[in-house]
């Protein structure tokens, strides 16, 4: 099975896509074979093709192994609301065991697969579940996002123990998104976050006006990220 890393965040808004794409490009620049997943997307634009979701577009973009967009993000909804909900009134089910059969056929072809979550770690499923079963289930690495915001610091801690206590997945480290550029003290937050979650940040990505995949890459390209990158033998 592929090597993946499952992506998560404090919140909603705290820079995961741009940190995930990131992730996918640099993976992709040291040679590996990778692949970029958005298993559930709410807020998505009707096309010729069917809806498509932008952060999944970035994600596919960033990576080497084409697939389907149906494959890249299989459960894709047109409303900017919760996706249990936006499921929901769509009546389609959101099973933990289907988005397991999707992770194996998306990632097949692939040396890495970097699956973005949505919304903080214990976002809802419909009719039952959570999206945090899929990386529990597989056994997935986690990175978590902390956008560097007011409340960032409890946020932070509480992902940290649920992602911990579930005792499957294990935690590779985070990553600071200076998502609000009028933050203050962030070197003294940083400080107190490298406490309260047992490790400094794996990297920092400053506020950008264009956070493209190659130039988040740049801040990512660090020994500590390269090794998690690195596929299992």
């Amino acid at each position: 099975m592929s090597h993946g890393i499952f992506i998560t965040g404090t919140d909603t808004g705290v820079g995961k896509t741009v940190v995930a794409a990131g992730l996918v490009r640099l993976s992709t620049n040291l040679g590996y074979r990778t692949v970029g997943l958005k298993p559930v997307a709410s807020g998505a634009e009707a096309t010729a093709h069917g809806l498509r979701n932008a952060d999944a577009l970035s994600l596919a973009s960033a990576g080497s192994v084409p697939i389907p967009y149906q494959e890249t993000n299989p459960y894709c909804f047109a409303p900017a609301i919760a996706p249990h909900l936006a499921a929901a009134e769509a009546g389609i089910a959101m099973t933990a065991a289907s988005l397991v059969d999707w992770y194996r056929r998306a990632s097949a072809h692939a040396s890495v697969s970097i699956v973005e979550g949505a919304g903080g770690w214990r976002v809802p499923l419909h009719p039952e579940g959570f999206l945090s079963d899929l990386p529990e289930m597989l056994g997935l690495g986690v990175v978590l996002v902390v956008g560097l915001r007011l409340g960032c610091l409890n946020h932070a801690r509480l992902s940290f123990e649920a992602i911990e206590r579930s005792g499957r997945c294990p935690f590779l480290g985070w990553v600071a998104s200076r998502t609000d550029p009028a933050f203050e003290r962030p070197d003294d937050n940083l400080a107190t976050l490298a406490r309260l979650l047992g490790s400094p940040a794996l990297a920092v990505i400053p506020s950008l006006a264009e956070p493209s995949p190659d130039r988040v890459a740049g801040f990512l390209d660090r020994p500590g990220v390269r090794q998690l990158l690195r596929p299992r033998d």
